[in-house]
């Protein structure tokens, strides 16, 4: 026994001895770092940062080959902590989630019947697919399979359904995916998208000026989600209690519901989830990206300015608006009339902006009270110039200086200041835009009696046609072909009679309608008492008297900056411009599309990137996505939205246009065909073929 235990030990101790010498000879040193990383990544092993595992990515980083925010599967919280340990701080980075943009799925053509193994990858060895778009979702969910987190999953319509909550951002999806419709964006990527040529866009999102998804936010009405619906909208426009008042939705002159019965009423859609908010008096909450520091100076604080503002605090940047009015919302707030657009509800527009960090100066006249120079100096890396079209354009006609008659524009804005311009009984309105129309209805409401002058027919008439048409209910005249030519003073030296001459239709103009011809003879005197003339607007460049810098940019024959269309960047590389005073007078949502497009290249700017215009960009809608013919749709009505009575209605500035029910919004959002470019629904095209 005693000759075992001897024996035992002294084998124990030249295998001490013999382990001692081969870790001294064969010593591999571990960092202990590496097992701390590995205790701090979540484990999910996913492979989403590159690398087989959570050890092999725990190595990586501590030997330098990795970021200490590769772990896409843990998020900030993870990064930062790997940071700690590392010795190294963590700022805070935008998540990128999957989505995705094919609208086909189940109502795609089919250009064969494919019977092989059930994968996409498979299925798109065979000619690209046995879909008619190259682009389409085959449907098979390769995509399901390579997620590990459950963050996707097939649809009853054969498109891939992504739940952002769960999403990582690992990009497993966007392998998967042979037709390249899958991919990874951040909010600022979703932010700065603008329509491509190779999207599959609704013929709607191609006519809107601000790019809205306007089938996605519809759907998801139709879903009950209406603050998804609202936040949708705020991807493209900030300005959607606006829109939904003012917007003369061209969305809906190509929608392809009219080939059925009538277009969706899609802009009374987005009045009503803006309402919803509005009416809660709680903000749905405006992601935005970290703070850059860095500062841009918004000079104008109208629907192009206001725009800008909210697009660049949303992607981190430090916007001021400069506006040289007592309040901000430029043409919204002066040039509206409260019977279309309550300033209540501007306000809170506003407000909704402004919380977001975004500073506003106001009674500061760009050219008097400041230059782009002062505005360097005060550190602004960037500017702006977003200054409207303020003046109006003069008719030409004999006596129009006279008092009492008025410009259609100063007159809307001393209505808005609320100092009304004082009107006698019977007033004459010289045009046939939205402006001739509010000053018509404005004057109509303060007691006179008031005829519409307009050179041309109705047909040819700017105005929205709703806008005519109230104002015919309001029992408002309008005399077509007829104009100006002199007005006379009274004895007190004011406006009292003025003449006309009839017109007629001659060639075509620069403008595509037909142009007003002078019928020799035809001459006609009028009593007035007033007259307002609203044929035009254009800017008003006192402002390039001060300051050497905004000299260098170009001021065009039409009064208008000049600019690259594409990025809206002037000769000055850090001077941006757009809204009317780049394209002269246009509609409000045009001023929008051209904020969030100039806070693209401001972006691009402060980040030292080449500014140039979004690459393979849509212009202009595709005509062969327009024209497509709709087949096997039952009809059903468009709403029709309640109005206060006109006769009630002249008597008050309340709002005309009351909002709809939530049961008569579904039942309008159901209208809606969810276009691609050729999907609306393809199957029922068949049938109806067939039959």
């Amino acid at each position: 026994m005693l000759t075992a235990l001897i024996l035992m030990g002294a084998l124990g101790l030249v295998a001490g001895v013999g382990l001692g010498v081969f870790s001294r000879v064969f010593y591999v040193y571990v960092d202990p770092r590496i097992t701390e990383v590995e205790m701090a990544l979540p484990g999910a092993n996913c492979g989403g940062c590159g690398y087989a595992g959570c050890s092999a990515c725990a190595e990586a980083i501590v030997n330098g080959e990795a970021e200490v925010n590769s772990c896409v599967a843990g998020g900030p919280d993870v990064a930062q902590a790997v940071g700690a340990i590392m010795g190294m701080e963590v700022g805070a980075v935008e998540p990128q989630l999957a989505t995705h943009h094919c609208r086909g799925g189940v109502r795609a053509d089919i250009k064969y019947l494919y019977q092989g193994i059930p994968s996409c990858r498979a299925a798109a060895m065979f000619f690209e697919g046995f879909k008619g778009c190259e682009h389409a979702c085959l449907g098979f969910g390769d995509c399901v399979e390579a997620c590990q987190f459950g963050a996707v999953e097939m649809g009853k319509e054969g498109l891939p359904i992504f739940y952002s909550s769960r999403c990582v951002g690992c990009g497993k999806c966007v392998e998967a995916c042979p037709h390249d419709l899958i991919r990874l964006a951040s909010l600022s990527d979703r932010l700065l998208e603008f329509n491509r040529e190779d999207e599959c866009a609704a013929p709607c999102k191609q006519t809107c000026p601000a790019q809205i998804d306007i089938q996605k936010y519809i759907e998801l009405i139709t879903e009950g989600k209406y603050a998804e619906s609202l936040l949708k909208i705020k991807e493209r426009n900030p300005l959607p209690l606006t829109c939904g008042r003012v917007c003369p939705h061209p969305c809906e002159d190509n929608c392809r519901r009219a080939k059925v019965d009538e277009a969706v009423d899609i802009n009374r859609l987005k009045r009503f989830v803006a309402d919803l908010e509005l009416n809660s008096g709680k903000r749905n909450r405006i992601p935005c990206a970290p703070d850059t520091g860095k500062k841009v100076a918004i000079v104008g604080g109208g629907p192009a300015g206001l725009t800008a503002a909210f697009f660049l605090r949303r992607l981190g940047h430090s916007p001021t608006i400069f506006d040289m009015m007592p309040k901000l919302g430029g043409m919204l707030r002066y040039g509206i009339p409260e019977y279309r657009y309550p300033k209540a509800v501007l306000d809170w527009e506003i407000q909704g902006i402004l919380d977001l960090g975004v500073e506003a100066r106001t009674d500061l006249k760009f050219g008097r009270d400041y230059s782009i120079e002062t505005l360097r100096l005060l550190g602004y890396e960037a500017i702006f110039l977003a200054i409207g079209a303020w003046t109006s354009t003069q008719m030409g006609a004999e006596g129009e200086d006279l008092p009492g008659v008025y410009g259609g524009i100063e007159y809307l804005i001393e209505m808005g200041l609320g100092n009304p311009p004082p009107l006698g009984k019977t007033v004459y309105v010289i045009g046939g835009g939205n402006t001739a129309i509010d000053a018509a209805r404005t004057a109509k409401r303060m007691g006179s009696d008031v005829t519409i002058l307009y050179r041309r027919t109705r047909k040819e008439m700017p105005a929205n046609e709703i806008e005519i048409d109230e104002a015919i209910e309001e029992d408002i005249q309008i005399h077509y072909l007829a104009a100006p030519t002199k007005l006379f003073a009274g004895e007190d030296g004011k406006v009292n009679k003025m003449e006309y001459i009839e017109m007629e239709l001659g060639e075509p103009d620069a403008s595509g309608r037909r142009r007003p011809v002078p019928k020799k003879g035809s001459e006609k005197t009028v009593d007035v008492d007033n007259v307002i003339a609203a044929i035009g607007q254009r800017p008003d460049m006192g402002c390039v008297e001060m300051g050497e810098t905004i000299k260098d940019i170009t001021v065009t024959r039409w009064n208008t900056w000049e600019a690259d269309e594409g990025t809206l960047q002037t000769k000055v590389p850090y001077v941006f411009t757009g809204g009317d005073v780049f394209t002269g007078p246009d509609l409000v949502v045009s001023a929008i599309g051209a904020g969030r497009r100039v806070a693209r290249s401001i972006h691009l700017y402060l980040n030292g990137r080449p500014v140039t215009a979004p690459p393979n960009e849509l212009r202009k809608p595709k005509k062969d996505t327009l024209d497509v013919e709709v087949y096997g749709v039952e009809k059903a009505p468009r709403l029709k939205p309640p109005h206060l009575d006109p006769a009630e209605r002249v008597k008050t500035f309340e709002e005309v246009a009351i909002n709809i029910t939530e049961d008569v919004a579904i039942k309008e959002a159901d209208r809606c065909l969810r276009c691609g470019f050729f999907c609306y629904d393809r199957i029922l095209e068949a049938i109806s073929k067939v039959a």
